[in-house]
């Protein structure tokens, strides 16, 4: 029996969890004949790659930094691609069409569902990358009122106020150095990388909201411990990484449901292996 082909890739991939969440979803399912790998892509060889794929392949997931280079490869994308430029998602479909997505926004959207947070009335965002512009767009579904987003550099400033026309949210942007801030927020997203966020753990206030930190190693973030400390809500990088990846299987696989929970349980546990 041929197998069916799914794949994350990215540059550097090793670290990736994609493969960990999407074997442990095949297995709940009971889909033998499909597997899941990682392959080192940058941009360069993207091209080649993927005008080699034959039939036997399903999908991919795309990390850094792919997520805009793929665009040109593709027949078509999504709405939701299209809001932030970005494809983390491609299906090929049995005539041979290549169509992108993008399951960050609403794997964000699903995770502070999850969590009980549906509407907020206004939100923070630290930092200004590519999974910024993604919480931009996530806001732009739940945010009922102004997003403040606290940056490095006045470029950094210039394209999230530029993303915020596009996606429909009022954006206020403020310096990095008032970052504690936006630690008051009901809502805040921290998108910086490890360490960006630990010199802001003494302004967490004493009844904080909701953190929605995304990264995953190292976990917990020093902002994330303290806020969980006094009694916060707190998300972090594995919820996104879970649920973008429910998202992604079920847009792949064709199921209408995929295994939230056994895909969660997987990841825990490759987390907690990689620290022994």
């Amino acid at each position: 029996m041929s197998r069916i082909r799914a794949a994350v890739l990215g540059s550097p991939i090793e670290h990736s969890l994609s493969p960990v969440l999407h074997r442990a979803a095949y297995q709940e399912l009971g889909l033998d004949d499909w597997s899941y790998d990682r392959f080192e892509v940058d941009e360069a060889a993207l091209p080649e790659f993927v005008s080699g794929l034959g039939p036997e392949w399903a999908g991919l997931s795309l990390t850094m930094p792919l997520k805009r280079a793929i665009i040109p490869l593709l027949d078509g994308i999504s709405d939701t691609a299209a809001s932030v430029e970005a494809v983390n998602t491609v299906v090929l479909t049995e005539d041979g069409r290549r169509l992108g997505d993008n399951t960050d926004i609403p794997g964000i959207v699903a995770a502070l569902h999850e969590r009980g947070v549906d509407k907020v009335e206004s939100a923070a965002i630290l930092g200004a990358g590519a999974t910024a512009s993604s919480a931009l767009a996530a806001l732009a579904r739940i945010c009922s009122g102004e997003v403040t987003a606290y940056v490095r550099s006045r470029l950094r400033a210039d394209e999230m106020r530029q993303w915020g026309e596009r996606l429909g949210v009022r954006v206020r942007t403020e310096e990095w150095s008032q970052a504690a801030e936006a630690l008051t927020a009901p809502l805040v997203i921290a998108t910086t990388p490890a360490g960006a966020t630990d010199k802001l753990v003494g302004a967490v206030p004493d009844a904080p909201g909701t953190l929605f930190d995304v990264l995953y190693e190292p976990w917990p973030t020093a902002l994330a411990a303290a806020w969980s400390e006094r009694g916060g809500r707190l998300l972090g990088g594995l919820d996104l990484l879970v649920h973008q990846a429910v998202l992604q299987v079920e847009q792949m696989t064709d199921c209408t449901a995929g295994p939230l929970a056994a895909m969660r349980a997987a990841g825990e546990a490759a987390l907690r292996d990689r620290h022994h």
